[in-house]
């Protein structure tokens, strides 16, 4: 795992919900070729920190630094110029396009010259790139002109998390991205976060399940009722270890973390 300083940091950030508090005083990171798995049980907080960094909720209190830096993020487009890319559970995929066009949605290319003037889509252009970007991912897509609705689900996801790439990200947040897969499926899916790491992307995957996050994840971090509960290197704890963290069964979870990532 990368040992340099963290690029995306959350220094004791909250966030309340009328009377829930869903973020209290939680520190996270993530830093580059870093796969960062975050789990808890429902209503831990995994999703409203993800969303905190991803611009849809702003904080109340804390300080978000990117590469060593305070930052504001209070809308997704600060989130996106800084380089941070989410692939939310549900895709936001359209199944009667095809995969270019799902790529490109909302980033579509225009034509140069006279066809310029009339907003015509450069088909040619966006077909290459498309076929670039899913090249250098080892994508397994039959067409890139196979409609979207005809995909598997790890075929799926592999088309959102390249859409998520167009902008060349620094670091990638994906919800639950093998949620409802097949075993060879969630394979597909876990080798693709495997290559954004080789590429230096910093990778934050929400998920329930712990064998999964064990099989990819660097380090495990896990939230329970809104605060961190524990910070551990995968190679160097069990899953027992992280479902005491998660239950609150194993007293300090977030001190042994600590104890066992030194």
């Amino acid at each position: 795992m990368n040992a340099a300083a963290p690029l995306l940091e959350i220094d004791g950030v909250s966030k309340r919900f009328g009377p829930v508090q869903a973020l209290d005083r939680v520190d996270f990171g993530v830093r580059e070729g870093e796969v960062v798995g975050l789990v808890g049980d429902n209503g831990a907080g995994k999703s409203t920190l993800v969303k905190t960094i991803a611009g849809i909720h702003s904080p109340d209190t804390g300080e978000i630094r990117f590469a060593g830096e305070a930052v504001r993020i209070s809308r997704p487009n600060d989130a996106t110029a800084l380089g941070i890319a989410t692939v939310y559970q549900d895709l936001a995929l359209c199944d009667n396009l095809d995969v270019v066009a799902n790529i490109f949605l909302g980033q579509e290319e225009i034509t140069g010259g006279p066809a310029g003037a009339t907003r015509q889509l450069d088909e040619a252009k966006m077909e290459h790139r498309a076929g670039e970007l899913l090249s250098s991912l080892a994508v397994t897509i039959p067409s890139m002109r196979t409609e979207v609705g005809t995909l598997s689900g790890g075929q799926r996801q592999q088309v959102a998390v390249a859409r998520s790439l167009l902008g060349e990200p620094k670091i990638v947040l994906l919800d639950e991205p093998t949620a409802a897969l097949g075993v060879p499926q969630t394979k597909q899916v876990l080798e693709l976060i495997g290559r954004l790491r080789e590429r230096g992307l910093g990778v934050v995957v929400i998920s329930h399940n712990l064998a999964n996050v064990f099989e990819i994840a660097d380090r495990i971090v896990v939230l329970r009722l809104g605060r961190a509960a524990g910070d551990f290197q995968a190679e160097e704890t069990t899953e027992e270890h992280v479902v005491a963290a998660i239950t609150g069964a194993g007293g300090n979870g977030e001190k042994r973390g600590e104890e066992e990532a030194r």
